[in-house]
């Protein structure tokens, strides 16, 4: 699956556990939040597609997606950046 696909379909995840998506130009790595009850995912546009992804899938792994149909090659990927996000938390962790 090409990533420019993948993201669409993590992006319309997101959108379904109820995320409105943000994708703006800035210096920032982007992240998820909650302004006056809306949960908001902010995007930086001018990462990588990549980058993109890896914040989408950040968001997915904090909330139950279990009764969300994803589709089998969706959840490949996704499981797959988890796996990378896990490595990523470790070698942070082991800095601090």
């Amino acid at each position: 699956m090409k990533t420019e696909k993948l993201l669409l379909e993590l992006e319309d995840l997101c959108e379904k556990n109820g995320y409105h998506i943000r994708k703006e130009r800035g210096a920032f790595r982007g992240d998820q939040c909650i302004i006056e009850g809306d949960k908001l995912i902010v995007v930086n546009k001018n990462k990588p597609i990549e980058s993109q992804a890896a914040i989408m899938a950040k968001v997915l792994k904090q909330i139950d997606t279990n009764d969300t149909f994803i589709k089998p090659a969706v959840r490949k990927h996704l499981e797959e950046l988890w796996i990378k996000l896990d490595r990523f938390e470790q070698i942070d962790d082991t800095n601090e």
